[in-house]
């Protein structure tokens, strides 16, 4: 299968909207692979380079700043991509083969009247944390050090053409802004094509995070990823799904996080009926007895959770 790299520049990305009408920059094979650069922050939020911080600040990143228009949200995505012969209905299958550091540095900020604690933070604050790439620490002021475990807080086909621009805030069916910490290097992910040739969009790097991202951001920087884009004609799903080594995923999002658990739970029985064959009745005691219900992030107006399930629960029934 060919290779291809796309790197964010002022020509291929775009920040804060997905819009189905954003004419693709590349069009590849199903079975494709795909090397994608991002980088994220505002001009406001970067560092000040000295030689204290001595990082170093990609020219695509100011190049955006000066000629991109930022519309909606907050986060600028490298993309779209076409892939050819993807239909609306079917689903994309993301392999992420690799994750690596863009950036020596990432930020975190704290805004007023926004996260898990609108109201217990009055000031405005960002800072830049070192990022160690041989190591993998982000090392804090304080001095404590915290693994980097990267993934791409954004994974995303286009929304539905009816949907208009839309913001890269909320997640959605399509995927988008998910902030599902899980979603690292070896991870498959399956999102639901809603338009055809999928126009896949990749931004939003992260370089860790706890469930939740409960002050509004992770440890926020650059990063280059390596997709295998494969377009599944044999599967059908409402939502984002994941696959790991050792677990199934299904994930759901919405204002509120109580139906948040209501969609991703149904999507889990849904899938542990597919492979197994038993009853909706068996599958929803197997999730009480050995399902995890996790809180993915709170704070993007629509809320999310992700239900993991060990894949040795869902070999066929004996019976």
């Amino acid at each position: 299968m060919a290779g291809h790299r796309l790197d964010a520049s002022a020509r291929t990305v775009h920040w804060g909207f997905f819009d189905a009408a954003l004419p693709p920059l590349m069009a590849v094979n199903s079975g494709d692979t795909v090397v994608i650069s991002t980088v994220s922050g505002s001009a406001e939020q970067l560092p000040k380079v000295s030689p204290e911080t001595p990082f170093t600040i990609p020219a695509a990143l100011t190049d955006i700043h000066a000629n991109v228009p930022q519309k909606l949200g907050p986060h600028i995505c490298t993309g779209p991509i076409a892939v050819r012969g993807a239909k609306a209905g079917q689903v994309l299958e993301v392999r992420i083969k690799a994750i690596e550091l863009h950036y020596d540095w990432g930020y975190n900020a704290i805004r007023p009247g926004a996260g898990a604690l609108p109201d217990d933070f009055p000031n405005s604050r960002v800072i830049h944390i070192p990022l160690d790439r041989e190591r993998m620490v982000g090392t804090m002021a304080w001095g404590a050090e915290i693994p980097l475990r990267p993934f791409f807080g954004i994974m995303v086909v286009a929304p539905p053409a009816a949907a208009g621009t839309v913001s890269s805030r909320p997640p959605a069916p399509n995927g988008g802004n998910m902030d599902n910490k899980e979603l690292v290097a070896g991870t498959t992910l399956f999102l639901p094509i809603q338009v055809d040739d999928a126009l896949f969009s990749v931004g939003d790097g992260h370089g860790a995070q706890g469930d939740g991202e409960v002050c509004i951001n992770a440890i926020e920087t650059g990063l280059i990823g390596t997709f295998e884009l494969h377009v599944r004609s044999d599967m059908t799903i409402e939502w984002p799904m994941a696959e790991t080594d050792t677990h199934m995923i299904t994930m759901a999002f919405d204002p509120d996080l109580d139906q948040c658990v209501v969609l991703a739970l149904r999507e889990m029985i849904k899938l542990i009926c597919l492979r197994t064959g038993i009853s909706r009745e068996d599958a929803y005691t197997l999730c009480s007895l050995a399902a995890d219900l996790r809180v993915t992030q709170v704070v993007n107006g629509h809320k999310g959770i992700h239900v993991m399930l060990e894949k040795r629960y869902l070999v066929p029934s004996r019976t």
